[in-house]
């Protein structure tokens, strides 16, 4: 079951004094990369939180937001009336005429912010909705998954209809090199023992084989595929066996010695590479 890295998730929760948002997003990575951003009041639960993503999304560049609007008519914010009537009491011996009460409003330490306490009540609703955003995140990563499937058995596929070229096109290549090393000979004007030349032929030949590259790659193809089938999604180990297919299709390259069937092993490379780039999404 193919999962993608790239995610988000949302839930909001509404208490009797503020109403809370929380996001969860996540990008591709090589390793499990988590931010968070936590209000002071809760920051006490941020490793619980932290331990919480890791087991459940296993990897990605994750980010979590935690964004408080408060509901209640009352505010924790008080103006400091002894402060201020300090100040107001400066401000008048040295000016009388002075806008003093807005100056003296603007001046440090009029406004005092009453800490809020943590409630193990409210911590409990919050937590349910920072597993509901997760969840919501994984729901979009399959969802996603679903389309990376779609798109790597569609690029397998033209993979395998290469390799059926490739496949055909093998005896008409062995009979080319064959009579360009005959006109070759000929072109020399050289007299040659028939049978030392058949063996030479036949030992360049098989340093031109491909028939255990065709083999490998069928294989590694059908591999991947049936990986794609598994309940685990594993981007790792299909990045390995992409590595793999990308070997074959190289070896076969290079022994190719034949425009035609050239020209195909960089069509299957192309198709490779816009494998490996989608790989990097996968979980």
């Amino acid at each position: 079951m193919i999962q993608s890295m790239t995610g988000y998730g949302k839930s909001i929760i509404q208490l009797d004094t503020k109403k809370i948002s929380l996001e969860v997003k996540s990008l591709n990575s090589k390793n499990l990369d988590i931010n968070t951003r936590f209000p002071g009041v809760y920051k006490e639960k941020e490793i619980e939180v932290r331990k919480l993503i890791a087991s459940n999304l296993v990897r990605g560049k994750v980010d979590m937001s935690f964004y408080i609007e408060s509901t209640a008519v009352e505010t924790s914010t008080k103006i400091n009336k002894e402060v201020v009537a300090n100040y107001i009491s400066q401000l008048e011996s040295i000016h009388q005429e002075a806008d003093i009460l807005s100056i003296a409003m603007r001046l440090p330490d009029v406004l005092k912010t009453e800490r809020e306490e943590f409630d193990v009540k409210e911590w409990g609703i919050i937590e349910k909705g920072i597993r509901e955003a997760i969840d919501n995140l994984q729901e979009y990563r399959l969802s996603e998954g679903k389309e990376l499937r779609n798109d790597f058995e569609h690029r397998i596929a033209i993979l395998q209809k290469k390799l059926e070229e490739v496949i055909s096109l093998d005896t008409d290549r062995l009979d080319q090199v064959r009579e360009r090393l005959k006109k070759a000979i000929k072109d020399l004007e050289q007299t040659v023992d028939e049978n030392r030349f058949e063996q030479e032929l036949i030992y360049y030949l098989e340093k031109l084989d491909i028939t255990e590259e065709k083999v490998r790659l069928t294989n590694h193809l059908n591999y991947f595929v049936q990986e794609l089938e598994v309940n685990v999604s594993n981007g790792k180990k299909l990045g390995f066996i992409s590595q793999e297919i990308g070997r074959e299709i190289n070896t076969i390259g290079s022994k190719a010695n034949f425009a035609p069937m050239q020209k195909v092993v960089v069509e299957m490379k192309d198709e490779l590479e816009k494998i490996k780039e989608q790989l990097l999404n996968v979980l």
